[in-house]
């Protein structure tokens, strides 16, 4: 578990563009990447963002550092995958 004292760099799945990178309310720092093709992920929590609106973006590139804004849990990386404005399985984009 994550102990908050050590920073932990966020790194975009796959490539793409920064669509957002702000506040959201319930959500804190978050960044959306936009992966074209209907796909975007979310990034949620963050401590810092480290990139703007419009960047491009490579796979394993870091976007942020892991926090705990707007989180009533703690520190902790709220993780989303969207196609089409639907929420899916994460699991075949992590390694």
């Amino acid at each position: 578990a994550w102990d908050g004292k050590e920073e932990v760099a966020i790194r975009s799945v796959y490539s793409g563009y920064v669509a957002y990178a702000g506040w959201v309310r319930g959500l804190g720092k978050t960044i959306i990447l936009d992966h074209t093709r209907g796909y975007v992920t979310l990034y949620a929590h963050l401590a810092s963002i480290d990139v703007e609106v419009g960047e491009k973006m490579k796979t394993g590139q870091r976007i942020g550092a892991m926090g705990d804004t707007a989180s009533l849990r703690g520190p902790r990386l709220y993780f989303e995958i969207r196609k089409d404005g639907k929420p899916i399985n994460p699991k075949s984009w992590l390694r």
